[in-house]
C-alpha cells in the first residue's frame, strides 16, 4: 500500500451548538478558535503542495465560522476537494448557495436515531432532529449530495434499521454506520458500547443490505472487522464481494486506514492518525504537515503491520481489517493492541488448541 493521505478531516473550530454525547473534541460554545484566516491558508498551501487529499471541514459546526467559505474555496482553487461536515441546524438557503460557490462537492449530516426522542438525546438539544431533515430537504433542493453518518450504542441500536431506511427517503447519496469509538465526552459511554457478539450480528445485517442495495452506498465506518465478515458471508453465498466508493471517499480497500490513508487534524493543530485517536503525532504549527505524516513515530507504527499485537497480528484477515487502533488505544492504552470488539478468533489460535 502506498501511504499518501487521501482523505484529511480538519477541525476548524471546536465551537458547536449542540452538545452531542459522543463528541470527540467535548465541543461547546466557549472554545476559542485557534486557526485564524491566514493560519488557515497556509495550511492549505502546504498540504497541497505535497498531497491531493480530500478535506473535510468539520469541527465543532464549522457553519459557526464567518470565514469557512473563504477556507473552503481557497482550497477549491488549490485544487483540493473539499467537504463539510454539519450538524445541519444553521443550514438555509443562503448557506447552500454558500456551498455551492466555494466549490464544496459534498456535506455530511447526523442522524442519530428515527425520530427526534432519540436523536435529541444524542445530540443534547431539543429540536436537533428537525434541523438534520431540514437540512437534508435543503440539500436536495440545492442539488448538493449530502452523507448521513449515524452512531450508535446501547442507547440507540434497535434503531439502525429504521434510521438507515431514513436517510435512503431523504435523498442521502450515502449512509454510514458508526459504532461509537470511547473518546472526549463518549468516554463516558464506555458502559453503553455495542458488545463484540452482537456488534458481529449488527455488520453481518449491513452486509445483507450492502448486497441488496442499488439506491444508496452503505458504509461501516470505525468498523474495520465488516471487512473480514463481508469476505466470509460472500464466500458462503458464493458472490463476491466488491468494495464501492464514493468518488469523495478514499477510496481504501481495507478497514481500519488510521495514519495510513487519513488524518485528523484538530483546531489546536494536532495530527492524529484519525478522527478518534487519543494521541497526536505532531502539530502543525510546529511542524509542516508532511513531515509529520511521514516521519511521525506513531504513523509508522501503524503502517507496520507485522508489528500489530494480540489476535490482530496472529489473523489472517489483518490486511483486509487491522482492527481499531483507536478504540484498542482507548480501551488497553495501546494502539497496536488487538481491537477489543472484535469477536473472530484466528485460525492460527484455534489450530494451536
Amino acid at each position: 500500500m502506498e501511504f499518501t493521505p487521501k482523505w484529511i478531516a480538519w477541525e476548524l473550530t471546536e465551537r458547536c451548538n449542540l452538545s452531542c454525547i459522543h463528541c470527540r473534541c467535548s465541543a461547546d460554545m466557549h472554545h476559542k478558535d485557534h486557526f485564524g484566516t491566514e493560519a488557515a491558508f497556509k495550511l492549505i498551501d502546504e498540504i497541497s503542495a505535497h498531497y491531493n487529499p480530500v478535506i473535510v471541514l468539520t469541527g465543532g459546526e464549522p457553519l459557526l465560522r464567518a470565514d469557512v467559505f473563504d477556507i473552503a474555496s481557497y482550497g477549491t482553487n488549490k485544487g483540493l476537494r473539499m467537504a463539510m461536515a454539519t450538524n445541519g441546524i444553521l443550514v438555509s438557503d443562503a448557506i447552500c448557495e454558500k456551498i455551492k460557490d466555494s466549490g464544496i462537492k459534498i456535506v455530511s449530516l447526523s442522524l442519530d436515531g428515527k425520530n427526534a426522542a432519540t436523536h435529541d438525546d444524542f445530540r443534547k438539544v431539543k429540536g436537533a432532529f428537525e434541523g438534520t431533515l431540514k437540512a437534508a430537504k435543503l440539500f436536495k433542493k440545492h442539488d448538493i449530495p449530502f452523507i448521513i453518518n449515524s452512531s450508535f450504542t446501547q442507547r440507540n441500536k434497535d434503531d439502525i434499521p429504521e434510521v438507515y431506511r431514513l436517510a435512503k427517503s431523504l435523498g442521502a447519496t450515502a449512509w454510514y454506520l458508526f459504532l461509537i469509538v470511547p473518546t472526549g465526552r463518549g468516554e463516558e459511554l464506555l458502559s453503553e458500547l455495542v458488545q463484540a457478539d452482537e456488534y458481529e450480528e449488527i455488520l453481518k445485517w449491513h452486509f445483507e443490505k450492502e448486497m441488496e442495495e442499488n439506491d444508496i452506498l452503505v458504509r461501516p465506518t470505525c468498523a474495520p472487522q465488516y471487512y473480514r465478515i463481508a469476505l466470509q458471508e460472500s464466500s458462503k453465498s458464493g458472490i463476491k464481494y466488491k468494495r464501492r466508493n464514493l468518488k469523495f471517499s478514499t477510496g481504501g480497500s481495507k478497514g481500519c486506514l488510521a495514519g495510513q490513508l487519513i488524518a485528523l487534524i484538530t483546531a489546536t493543530g494536532d495530527v492524529k492518525p484519525c478522527s478518534y485517536f487519543l494521541r497526536s503525532a505532531g502539530n502543525v504549527f510546529e511542524t509542516p504537515f508532511s513531515k509529520i505524516w511521514e516521519e511521525s513515530k506513531i504513523f509508522k507504527d501503524m503502517r507496520d503491520f507485522e508489528s500489530y499485537k494480540g489476535k490482530c497480528g496472529e489473523c489472517e484477515f489483518l490486511n483486509v481489517c487491522g482492527g481499531c487502533r483507536a478504540r484498542a488505544d482507548a480501551i488497553y492504552g495501546d494502539y497496536m493492541a488487538e481491537e477489543p470488539y472484535c469477536a473472530y478468533i484466528p485460525k492460527k489460535r484455534v489450530i494451536s488448541k
